[in-house]
């Protein structure tokens, strides 16, 4: 039987977000769209993906294959460290040694202390910005998996603020490729399920105008310019909301 972690490149204690990183790593490299051909290594390497992203499924996994220590963690006992980088992280307060924690936690299985840190340096630091501190292809990646984190975690405002700056890097860069798909339907369910009702309109209004500058596609403006239209007259703009449902209708 394949060792799925190895196919990935992940100890078998990997976290999920670990997991989703190194599939989207090797899947550039692998992918039929880049190799034009069909490749034997690249289905070993969805296969364990999906296999391993699924709790029950990797639960199963793991049972079958029978870890029993090997190599890895001789490796891990036989190692004498002295050094703790997260506790090195934490220890500091500058705006680049949080945003390298968030990162850190967030691919070792903290993922609630990314989250909870992101949130706080948000809110105490107007000014922080995670792709200040990482190379565009490092935020673009880490990014992504802590918008997937924000949502497991109905921090939808914040998602969407991390996918627009996503977005606009791939327009640059056309780092995901073929997995922009899924980042452009990620955000347009985000966008047209999951901000009314869940945050105030001012700041949905703003996710929403941020959505339009991004492309989603004319069925995705012409609803978000409903749900719009809706929010402006809640809060008793009806004249802006008359606009939006003209420019609705003019999108059809």
């Amino acid at each position: 039987m394949q060792d799925y972690y190895k196919v990935l490149g992940v100890p078998h204690t990997a976290s999920a977000a670990e997991i989703r990183y190194a599939y989207r790593k090797k899947a550039k490299i692998l992918h039929p769209d880049i190799t034009h051909r069909d490749s034997d290594e690249f289905r070993e390497l969805l296969e364990a993906y999906q296999t391993l992203s699924d709790l029950k499924a990797r639960a199963l996994f793991d049972q079958s294959y029978a870890f029993r220590g090997g190599a890895e963690s001789a490796g891990r006992s036989g190692s004498n460290r002295t050094f703790d980088y997260r506790l090195w992280l934490l220890s500091r307060d500058d705006d680049e040694s949080r945003a390298k924690l968030i990162m850190y936690d967030l691919t070792h299985g903290n993922e609630d202390s990314a989250v909870t840190e992101f949130k706080r340096m948000n809110m105490s630091r107007p000014n922080f910005r995670l792709s200040r501190w990482f190379g565009h292809e490092d935020f673009m990646d880490y990014g992504y998996i802590l918008a997937e984190e924000l949502v497991l975690r109905r921090e939808y405002y914040d998602a969407i603020l991390i996918l627009d700056q996503i977005i606009k890097m791939e327009w640059k860069f056309h780092y995901f490729k073929f997995f922009f798909e899924e980042v452009e339907d990620f955000t347009r369910h985000i966008v047209l399920n999951n901000l009314e009702g869940t945050i105030n309109d001012e700041m949905a209004l703003d996710a929403w105008e941020r959505a339009l500058d991004l492309g989603l596609g004319k069925k995705c403006d012409s609803a978000v310019l409903m749900k719009m239209a809706d929010a402006y007259s809640r809060i008793g703009d009806f004249e802006t909301a008359r606009t939006c449902r003209a420019a609705a209708g003019q999108i059809g």
